[in-house]
């Protein structure tokens, strides 16, 4: 049985807060389309299983990146988590994180079983090599703007054509913002992704911009009115200008905030059918 450091490591390691987040976002997607329960659980299990497979995966590619340049907050480059635990890990997530879409795609369909394959698919591109190149922004494409569709595909319901394109700008403005406190160490490392050739100043407006185009579309898109609107421009526009002022962690975190709260209103707004 593994000891309580070594949990506490696999936990740090797995990228806790975008692993959280994106689970929690397929939640609330799937409450606020009045999903199943029951494969409610699946989605929202394999969503979890793909974040772990894909955040163990990353600490695992880039053990020796982040050896040279002293990340102390990576166990694994530490020696805190042993090389061999976290590959089990990462393979035990990876199993799961493709099996339960495929279980999900026999009863739903063959789109549930793709697009939840694209969402693990997208996060193992990035961590694969496309996280150094201009092209490190199609990853996050794919895997949000198949997110929703997955959830919704997996309980035999449309999916809107604007939800894939909102899921789209979220995933890249998040990634924008989250790569930008790691720019120097990724240029010590060789690593250039679009947010690097951007510059931080440039990457951080751009991943704000990105985020509140991507509210936009949702907002035209989807039945928030009234009162749920303008709740939702005031918030969104306060974290988007926190990002900008900010940067650094701060501003990947009110990524993911504006997410949730884009999500979240959608749900009240679906539910009070405005």
């Amino acid at each position: 049985m593994a000891s309580g450091s070594t949990i506490g490591a696999l936990v740090r390691s797995c990228h806790p807060a975008p692993a959280v987040a994106v689970t929690v976002l397929a939640a609330l997607l799937a409450a606020g389309a009045g999903a199943d329960v029951d494969r409610t659980v699946v989605v929202v299990a394999a969503v979890l299983a793909g974040q772990l497979s894909i955040g163990w995966s990353n600490d695992l590619v880039d053990a020796a990146r982040d050896r040279r340049v002293g990340r102390t907050d990576k166990p694994a480059a530490t020696g805190e988590l042993p090389v061999a635990t976290l590959r089990t890990a990462t393979g035990v997530a990876l199993v799961l994180a493709v099996a339960l879409p495929l279980v999900l795609g026999v009863s739903a369909g063959p789109g549930a079983a793709t697009t939840g394959l694209l969402v693990v698919a997208g996060g193992w591109a990035y961590n694969l090599g496309l996280k150094a190149t201009v092209l490190s922004w199609l990853p996050y494409a794919v895997a949000f703007g198949a997110l929703p569709a997955f959830v919704l595909l997996a309980d035999g319901l449309s999916v809107p054509g604007w939800m894939p394109v909102a899921g789209a700008l979220l995933g890249v403005g998040a990634h924008v913002l989250n790569v930008v406190p790691d720019l120097d160490d990724d240029a010590a490392t060789g690593v250039r992704g679009m947010p690097h050739r951007l510059g931080a100043r440039r990457a951080v407006g751009a991943g704000a911009a990105l985020l509140v185009l991507a509210t936009v579309v949702m907002a035209l898109g989807a039945p928030v009115r009234g009162a749920t609107l303008a709740l939702l421009a005031v918030v969104v526009g306060a974290l988007a200008l926190v990002a900008v002022l900010r940067g650094g962690r701060t501003a990947f975190r009110a990524a993911m905030a504006i997410a949730l709260v884009d999500v979240a209103l959608l749900v009240l707004a679906q539910g009070a059918g405005a």
